[in-house]
């Protein structure tokens, strides 16, 4: 079995296939002061969960946008499987095309969930991933990365108004039952939920004007589902889509 493992700035995202099966998914907080001993008795306890024994593990692949998280992740497979994972990085082979400016800029988690949507979408394609950040990845009509858009995430979103206001509360992220809200609390919900969704049907119209055509659009992340229900593009939802596109990447490079 191969565990793939997206490290971001809030959760860690596991998966584990058995080929090209996903067995199954499971989240951890991310946090910079656990060490790699407290993430492997996480990782152990979340197999152990979830029927699946270490020593079923064959192989590993990592992904990180959070260097230091990523280090003790690394360590704590090594212990648990007695393996070297694949860290997603400079000299791995991906299969993209990378036109940007500096191609070494392209954020890990970037590479992955285009390599997934490149081999499970039409081209061109955009690609939303929603988390503590909102990346938008754009593939064109021959699956060349050119380039995206970086945004604030609605988490980050409610943190200023929270704390940088003297009245407004921490609310739930959802959808009020209209736009126009009533009370605070339904007008900050209306605010970032309704915001964040006419921010992404707004970057996909300029997107496909400047691409000169349609392009198919997949969105994926903890907060993608609130959200691109909402919107009024015709968004596709893969919750797995960086997972997936880790594994496409490890097996490129076995």
């Amino acid at each position: 079995m191969l565990l793939a493992i997206d490290v971001g700035n809030t959760n860690i995202t596991l998966g584990v296939y058995d080929g090209e099966h996903l067995v199954f998914t499971a989240r951890l907080a991310t946090d910079i002061r656990r060490t790699s001993d407290q993430y492997a008795v996480e990782i152990f306890n979340v197999m152990q969960l979830n029927g699946v024994e270490i020593t079923d593990v064959e192989d590993a692949i990592i992904c990180s946008v959070v260097p230091q998280v990523g280090t003790a992740v690394t360590a704590a497979i090594s212990k648990l499987c007695d393996i070297v994972p694949l860290v997603l990085g400079p000299g791995v082979k991906t299969g993209l095309n990378i036109r940007i400016d500096d191609p070494a800029q392209l954020g890990a988690d970037l590479a992955a969930g285009a390599v997934g949507a490149l081999h499970e979408y039409t081209m061109p394609c955009i690609v939303i991933d929603m988390g503590t950040a909102n990346t938008v990845s754009v593939l064109d009509k021959n699956g060349a990365f050119i380039g995206g858009v970086i945004a604030a995430g609605v988490g980050l979103t409610l943190n200023a108004l929270a704390t940088g206001t003297s009245q407004l509360p921490f609310i739930n992220i959802e959808a009020p039952q209209s736009v126009i809200g009533r009370n605070t609390v339904d007008c900050m919900k209306s605010g970032i939920v309704y915001g964040a969704a006419a921010m992404l049907d707004g970057i996909i119209d300029r997107i496909e004007d400047e691409l000169g055509e349609r392009a198919a659009v997949v969105a994926t992340g903890g907060r993608a589902r609130e959200i691109v229900s909402c919107c009024r593009h015709d968004i596709l939802l893969n919750d797995n889509l960086l997972l997936d596109g880790l594994r496409i990447i490890y097996e490129k490079n076995s």
